[in-house]
């Protein structure tokens, strides 16, 4: 009976007057973290949607405000070992200077704060929501440079293979595509991970909030990584056409930001039809 009173009376002082301070407390601990992470958004134009991510989950909590409010239930003492387990990786992360485990560790505290203080019902309810903001911390140096290559060789090889196929001739030398008498480098910047890691947050807010099954929100996630190596190799195709047969440069503004555009139209046409081939199967 005890140990019951002295649950039922931490609740209220949380719900009362005191739910407050834990989110002070994290915001506190991370704040550093917050810093640094701003930064990252505003110097690296590979992840310059961060700002947007934040908002976005925001305001679909903010959609769900009735919803939510009617899902609070008692303090839930499971979220206490998320909270814990947050705090083991955001120590290990800090002593082994490892950015991204640094910041994925504030999720993993959020969601269980939230568990804590709201209860297993509001998890459910939000859980999408505070998931999403995954999309908001740069993915490690380490694997950006490893899949841009490959990606830059990919979008390479099928432009030519697609150009072959209308019989232009080109000549594929690494990542460089050989076409009439013009060499197009295709750069890291054009391998289209940028657009992949973008794409990947518009493919899960977009499957979120035009599907209801499951199984048919996950595989139109996952066919974000097909569509954003298709939409590239579309720019990649587009430009090396206007290269040769217009003699424009498509490295110079505005071409080569309506280039980077091209890529966001074409994976929104493709995401839209793969969607509504997924609600036909599924729903």
């Amino acid at each position: 009976m005890e140990n019951v009173t002295v649950t039922r009376i931490s609740s209220e002082k949380i719900k009362g007057g005191l739910w407050w301070l834990p989110p002070v407390v994290l915001l506190a601990v991370y704040l550093p973290a917050l810093i640094d992470l701003v930064m990252d958004w505003y110097n690296d134009a590979n992840y310059s949607h961060g700002f947007l991510i934040p908002i976005v989950s925001g305001y679909l909590l903010y959609r769900k405000r009735s919803k939510l409010a009617d899902s609070v239930g008692s303090v839930d003492a499971v979220g206490l070992w998320l909270i814990a387990a947050g705090m083991v990786l955001f120590v290990l992360a800090n002593g082994a200077a490892e950015y991204f485990t640094i910041r994925f560790s504030m999720i993993v505290t959020l969601f269980g704060l939230v568990y804590y203080l709201f209860g297993r019902e509001t998890v459910r309810c939000c859980w999408f929501e505070l998931a999403f903001l995954v999309f908001m911390i740069p993915i490690p140096y380490v694997i950006y440079y490893a899949a841009a290559f490959p990606m830059q060789l990919m979008a390479s090889k099928m432009t030519v293979g697609i150009l072959n196929l209308l019989g232009a001739g080109a000549v594929r030398q690494g990542n460089i595509i050989h076409l009439g008498g013009l060499s197009l480098e295709v750069a890291e910047a054009c391998s289209g991970i940028r657009s992949l890691v973008s794409l990947g947050a518009l493919g899960a807010i977009y499957a979120y909030v035009s599907l209801r099954s499951g199984p048919a929100r996950a595989l139109l996630f996952l066919s974000t990584v097909p569509i954003a190596i298709l939409a590239n190799v579309v720019r990649v195709f587009v430009s090396s056409v206007l290269a040769y047969a217009v003699a424009v440069d498509v490295t110079v503004e505005p071409l080569h930001s309506i280039m980077g555009l091209l890529v966001f139209v074409v994976a929104f046409v493709l995401m839209f039809l793969v969607s509504w081939l997924l609600r036909r199967v599924f729903e």
